[in-house]
């Protein structure tokens, strides 16, 4: 299984399962096609929106470990 973490960007998560783009969502991060989607981390993206990183990175890795 794989697992996320606050290093990888939001591309590469979706690459890894298209299923996560409601998570990413929920934390308020709309535009996931956007360029930045692909050039900044979790961990920048995050930043940006004031979404709590670990919060998000947990919810994503609790969706994936109960596919």
């Amino acid at each position: 299984m794989a697992k996320v973490n606050k290093d990888m960007t939001i591309a590469e998560v979706l690459m890894l399962d298209r299923e996560t783009a409601p998570i990413f969502m929920q934390f308020g991060m709309h535009c996931l096609g956007c360029p930045a989607s692909s050039g900044e981390t979790i961990e920048q993206a995050s930043m940006v929106h004031g979404i709590n990183a670990d919060d998000l990175v947990n919810a994503l890795n609790e969706f994936l470990a109960n596919k």
